[in-house]
C-alpha cells in the first residue's frame, strides 16, 4: 500500500505558461494553503497547468483550493488546465460535478498547449 504523502509540487515557468507538477495529497492544511498562495504570486501568466498525475488523494479542502485558484485565474485572464488526473481525482471531480467546471486535458493535450506559439497568430493577407 502506498504511504500517504503530504502535498509536494514543482513549478516550472516558461514565458507565460506555468506547469505545476503535484504529488501526494491535496488535502486541507498548511501545505495546501502555502501551495495556493505560492501560485497566486506568479505574475504574467496566460496558462496555468496543474499536472495531477501523481496526486493520490483530494478532499473538500483540495477542491476548494482548486476553485479559489480558478477564480483567481479568471480575474486575471489566466486559463487553468488540469492535466492527467488520477482515477480517484477524476471520480471526485465527477461526483461533485466539478469535472465540467474545470478544463481537464490528457498529457498529450497538455504538450500541445505548451507547443502553441507565443503571442497572437500572424495575420496573412490574401493576394
Amino acid at each position: 500500500m502506498k504511504e500517504h504523502m503530504t502535498l509536494q509540487y514543482k513549478i516550472e515557468c516558461l514565458h507565460d505558461v506555468a506547469v505545476v507538477g503535484c504529488s501526494g495529497r491535496l488535502v486541507r492544511g498548511a501545505a495546501l494553503d502555502e501551495f495556493r498562495e505560492r501560485l497566486e504570486r506568479i505574475e504574467g501568466l496566460r496558462v496555468l497547468v496543474l499536472d495531477l498525475t501523481e496526486v493520490d488523494l483530494i478532499d473538500a479542502g483540495g477542491l476548494s483550493t482548486m476553485l479559489l485558484l480558478r477564480c483567481w485565474a479568471a480575474q486575471r485572464g489566466v486559463n487553468v488546465k488540469l492535466v492527467n488526473p488520477t482515477t480517484f481525482v477524476r471520480r471526485v471531480l465527477e461526483a461533485t460535478h466539478l469535472a465540467s467546471v474545470f478544463e481537464i486535458a490528457s498529457l498529450q493535450e497538455a504538450l500541445c498547449i505548451l507547443r502553441a506559439p507565443l503571442g497572437p497568430a500572424p495575420n496573412y493577407a490574401a493576394a
